[in-house]
């Protein structure tokens, strides 16, 4: 999908991969005791499906740290949960199985990013430190356009209250209620109030909830399970 001229993300599923059951078919986090020669084969088919000359993966650690990159990582990839670039045809991926990838393009400035926001990084503001570093670059967050990916939802989330307190009182927006009426976070309003107080007017959501659709991994409903992705590059 073209988010905006020039600027391309998408969001991968569980499907059309090689990864053996539990993990089937199209597991693409490194960490979860996949085969890692399922992941290298997932990893290499969606590149090639997306037509991009590589992709950057992170070592994704509920952190607020963000990098430019200009390639994608060897095997050891530094820990980081945002990473932003101007190299053309190089994807940026977020992976999540209900944390929510945050993925922004200037299309003026040539430059995208991408960011891991579960609770702990929406906690440290990660979605406004990529807008941040971006904008320190050259981008201007009123030109920004941003996709939040899929995540588990508000209705579905459940936290103990008192970490519902916990959260909201940093990003008030997360309070939330499941649909069972007990504590629960949305991370996505919480993640969308952040880039517009950042700058970012045109915010879009990939509204899909984690826990409830089944072609996408979710860490609340499958223990051991894979990881999907969102993906951001420029042409």
């Amino acid at each position: 999908m073209e988010l905006a001229p020039g600027v391309h993300v998408a969001v991968t599923d569980r499907h059309g991969g090689v990864s053996a059951p539990p993990y089937g078919s199209r597991n693409l986090g490194g960490l979860v005791g996949d085969a890692p020669e399922a992941v290298r084969a997932n990893r290499t088919g969606v590149a090639a499906e997306l037509g991009v000359r590589g992709i950057v993966f992170m070592r994704q650690v509920h952190g607020a740290d963000v990098a430019y990159v200009s390639e994608p990582f060897a095997d050891d990839a530094p820990p980081l949960d945002g990473v932003f670039t101007t190299e053309p045809r190089l994807a940026l991926a977020s992976l999540g199985a209900d944390c929510p990838a945050v993925l922004v393009g200037d299309p003026v400035a040539r430059m995208v990013g991408a960011a891991h926001s579960g609770r702990p990084g929406t906690e440290l503001g990660i979605a406004a430190a990529l807008v941040a570093a971006m904008t320190a670059k050259g981008a201007s967050p009123e030109r920004m356009v941003a996709l939040i990916g899929p995540g588990a939802c508000g209705r579905c989330y459940e936290v103990p209250a008192d970490l519902r307190e916990q959260v909201a009182s940093r990003v008030p927006q997360t309070w939330s209620d499941t649909s069972w009426g007990t504590a629960s976070l949305d991370l996505r309003a919480g993640i969308e109030a952040q880039l517009r107080t950042a700058g970012v007017a045109d915010v879009r959501h990939d509204d899909r909830c984690t826990i409830e659709s089944q072609e996408l991994y979710s860490h609340r409903r499958e223990q051991p399970g894979g990881r999907f992705a969102g993906l951001i590059w420029l042409a």
